[in-house]
């Protein structure tokens, strides 16, 4: 490991110039991650343990079998304690030998190996064979040291090799590669089991068991373990495409042919990589780091286009295969440190930084252009790893700042009285019941490090490697005395390969040639920071001067302004309105005032066309509805869905707060009886009988200052079904004030049933979840608050403008040029869909002259998990008592009282 030591070194010192964070800021957020680690892991211990995870909404833990299934989710539950086992050697790199020793006594009385369960082999092998030996790492080494853990005679050794043994059934297979799946009691046995029926695996499942099969064949001196690991390396390497030197996603475990051709770093392949070079560095054998070498440089000349990592088909690797990215990915540039590569890991943790910062948390999945492709976030920490690697390489404090902003955010919209909750939408701030063990097992472990002095640790962390789980193996396995194990059979002919190996010249590259300016990296990140973030100003043309103000640009445009519509006159742009509502743009750049205006105005109507192209590609994001009331406060947020007119909230930094009032008639569909209870409240409508808008309008003459329709469809839920846009009414909405937001009939009820227990009922409508301080700013706060938790984000610098030219273009050369464009500019940036009535339920649309409804959907991501309770019955009309009613929804609101007895 000394020229990866040096190689850190080397890259501290260039690094390491900027303004640094001060002692006494990182030591407090040191012991912010301590507070946070003990919040997390003490609620599982208190309210879940022995179960294998914690629910926090509902403070219990789940147990597989007891709870609705999530499908392949569940495969990592085996019924044996697996968060206590993933975070075993956490307790000890944060200083916690006491909770240490009676943990592992716990696992040695408690846990068992044997349940007739089908499990995950990735996930077991990672999770729990991983815990395992990392925690017998940790009792070994403080064992020697006389201190603690004196009576430990290797039994978690002893567990670690009986699991392996439980594994080994999966590799039965005539490649090698492991079934997915394996069932603790009985093997691989067949149908009955749901094991041994499988033909695909990914190639991350059997690319990544060989650092925890190594270790526990040199720890154990049996290699049984280490061959069946090596077999299935060489079997994908010999797989791999020839030509393009990349693996594919999916691979048949019997014939070896790819399944799924497409390639990448991200879900699926991950780890594959990850695990040929650190098994280098833990084992090593020179045949892991040049089969690396020669996938990497691969991947850096298909897959890398920086900031980005874009997947492409084995086959053709010039073909991308989507146009999204997963947040997986985030792990490489961690992994590129350990590499060497550190340009590259600059710029695409940078583009993952600022994505964060954007929608708070890394959406599972998100665009090219750094929109929400899946927006569930279960906590995941491969993003911080790599801000612990860059920052160990580097020095740059800039580093320690990313880390703070994780920090904050964790504790700002993921922190519950029970422990954390993973993000059911980064949009809205909506909360999953779901705790992985992962969370407890990394995230802190990494976040620690981030801010540790080299005296807080309890040992050199030098001496050992990180698994992809960020359990420690020490790294004193390579010379092994007990290890038998012969290098693999397989051979790399670099002859055969076209292959560019400049850049495998170093072992540790000389960071000072290869960046001798030290603000380097600044110049890398603020082109990155200005594209994801939209929001940075648009440089403005070069205007003669003299010639008066600014043009007006095509987001900013709003049909009912006259301001504006004076504007488009000088630039020779004429507005129709058309019978559908819609609004038609005509320039003739004759009867513009001048060239400039002229030139300002074709520039409008450009603008103006790629705006309506983008609006019909999008949908809307969702929006969120939080009961900010006595005894929420703020900790119940319902996903809404938004409406094409009215208020758009998104351009609202406070949103509409105010108490709720059922309307009369509940349906909205004339004038409101009731109006001098719904003046200054938020009206609660029916879906049904009549449009969207008209209820709008309805509530907005009684003086609302909001309104929530909700589902009446029985059943319906966010969980279950797609988002549900609310849509005009065919003609201009323009005289439409106010926000208007939909629910599904779960959620809604929630809603009526808080009105009905508590009377007085105040919510917060706004485009996703406030955190509680900034909620309470102007109020005493319900419980305390963490300090340093910061309201509000950083503010952006540094957005890179572009200096516009002037155009030679002069009145004779557009004496011809008639531009028109069509769009729907009511609302500036909202696809308005044409409806004619609100009575089609939420599963159908249909259209007609009559008594239809069309409305844009938000469609599911693949990845969508099982609802975790029924639905409520209807709040209306039902023959249901309102215990059955309350029955899904009592759970959480228990939780969310106690609150009040909790110190935040």
């Amino acid at each position: 490991m000394l020229p990866v030591r040096l190689h850190l070194l080397l890259l501290a010192l260039l690094f390491g110039q900027g303004l640094a964070m001060s002692r006494e800021e990182r030591h407090q957020l040191r012991n912010q991650v301590v507070e946070m680690f003990d919040h997390a892991y003490q609620n599982y211990m208190d309210h879940a343990y022995p179960a294998d995870e914690l629910m926090p909404l509902t403070c219990r833990g789940r147990i597989r079998g007891l709870e609705p299934s999530r499908g392949d989710v569940d495969d990592a539950l085996g019924k044996f304690s697996l968060t206590l086992i993933d975070t075993l050697d956490t307790l000890v790199v944060l200083n916690k030998t006491t909770e240490f020793e009676a943990a592992v006594r716990r696992v040695l009385s408690d846990v068992k190996l044997d349940n007739d369960i089908v499990v995950s082999v990735f996930e077991t092998n990672i999770r729990v064979l991983g815990g395992l030996l990392g925690g017998h790492s940790m009792a070994i080494m403080l064992k020697e040291r006389g201190e603690h853990m004196l009576w430990y005679q290797d039994e978690l050794l002893h567990m670690a090799k009986e699991l392996g043994l439980r594994l080994l059934p999966a590799f039965n297979t005539s490649s090698g590669l492991p079934y997915p799946r394996v069932n603790l009691k009985y093997g691989v046995r067949g149908p009955e089991t749901r094991t041994g029926t499988e033909t695909d695996t990914c190639t991350a499942c059997a690319g990544t068991i060989i650092l925890e099969f190594a270790a526990l064949s040199r720890f154990t001196g049996d290699p049984v373990f280490e061959v069946h690991a090596r077999r299935a390396l060489d079997f994908l390497w010999e797989k791999r495409q020839r030509n393009s030197n990349l693996v594919g996603t999916t691979i048949n475990i019997h014939s070896g042919e790819w399944v799924r051709r497409d390639s990448g770093v991200g879900a699926g392949i991950d780890s594959y990589y990850e695990y040929l070079l650190k098994a280098y560095v833990l084992l090593g054998d020179d045949l892991f780091l040049q089969r690396f070498n020669i996938h990497y440089a691969s991947i850096m000349k298909y897959i890398s286009q920086p900031p980005l990592l874009l997947d492409v088909h084995i086959h053709k690797p010039l073909l991308p295969a989507r146009t999204w990215m997963d947040s997986l990915l985030a792990f490489f540039p961690g992994l590129q440190v350990l590499k060497g590569d550190i340009r590259p890991a600059i710029e695409t943790h940078e583009m993952l930084y600022q994505v964060t910062k954007k929608h708070n948390f890394l959406p599972e999945a998100f665009t090219t252009d750094f929109r929400v492709h899946w927006a569930q976030h279960p906590l995941r920490p491969e993003f911080a790893e790599s801000t612990y690697f860059l920052y160990k390489a580097t020095g740059d404090p800039y580093y320690l700042e990313v880390g703070r902003t994780v920090l904050d955010n964790l504790n700002r919209f993921a922190r519950v009285p029970c422990g954390f909750a993973a993000m059911k939408d980064v949009r809205t701030g909506s909360h999953e019941d779901r705790m992985d063990s992962f969370f407890l097992a990394e995230m802190f472990k990494y976040l620690f490090l981030l801010f540790a002095d080299t005296e807080d640790l309890p040992f050199d962390m030098e001496d050992y490697i990180f698994t992809t789980e960020a359990h420690l193996l020490p790294l004193s396995l390579s010379v092994a005395p007990n290890s038998s194990v012969t290098p693999g059979n397989a051979t790399v002919n670099t002859s055969e390969q076209e292959l560019d190996d400049t850049n495998f010249d170093w072992t540790c590259p000389n960071t000072r040639l290869l960046f001798p300016d030290p603000a380097f990296p600044r110049n890398l990140r603020e082109p990155i920071r200005s594209a994801v973030d939209k929001s940075c100003p648009r440089p403005l043309p070069y205007r003669e001067p003299g010639m008066g103000r600014p043009p007006l640009r095509a987001q900013d445009f709003m049909a009912n302004n006259p301001e504006h519509l004076e504007l488009l006159r000088r630039m020779g742009v004429s507005l129709i309105h058309l019978k559908d509502g819609r609004v038609q743009l005509v320039q003739h750049a004759t009867q513009a005032v001048s060239a400039v205006a002229a030139e300002d105005g074709m520039r409008f109507m450009q603008e103006m066309m790629e705006l309506s192209s983008q609006q019909q590609k999008e949908q809307l994001p969702p929006r969120a509805i939080q009961i900010v009331s006595h005894p929420f406060f703020g900790r119940v947020v319902l996903t809404a869905g938004p409406a094409q007119f009215g208020t758009d909230l998104s351009k609202s930094s406070t949103g509409v707060r105010g108490f709720v009032t059922v309307a009369e008639p509940y349906s909205g569909c004339a004038e409101l009886s009731n109006s001098e209870y719904v003046q200054g409240r938020i009206a609660l409508l029916q879906r049904g009988q009549c449009m969207f808008a008209e209820k709008a309008r309805h509530i907005q003459k009684a003086g609302a200052i909001g309104g929530i329709v909700i589902d009446d469809n029985d059943g319906s839920s966010s969980d279950t079904a797609p988002l549900f846009q609310m849509a005009g009414d065919g003609r201009s909405t323009d005289d439409v004030h106010l926000p208007i937001l939909f629910l599904f009939h779960k959620e809604g009820n929630i809603l009526l049933e808080a009105l009905k227990e508590y009377r007085e009922v105040e919510v917060l409508l706004s485009d996703k979840a406030r955190d509680r301080a900034s909620i309470f700013k102007s109020k005493p706060l319900p419980g305390t608050l963490l300090e340093g938790s910061a309201d509000g984000h950083e503010e952006e610098k540094g957005c890179i403008t572009e200096k516009t030219t002037p155009s030679s273009l002069g009145p004779g050369d557009q004496s011809h040029t008639n531009t028109r464009v069509e769009s729907d500019v009511s609302d500036a940036e909202e696809d308005i869909s044409r409806v004619d009535a609100d009575t089609s339920p939420p599963e159908e649309e249909t259209a007609g002259p009559s008594g239809s409804e069309e409305a844009s959907r938000t469609e599911p991501s693949d990845e969508r998990e099982e609802p975790e309770g029924n639905s409520g019955p209807s709040g209306s009309g039902s023959s249901q008592s309102v215990d059955e009613l309350m029955a899904d929804w009592q759970e959480d609101l228990e939780a969310f009282q106690q609150m009040d007895k909790d110190e935040l």
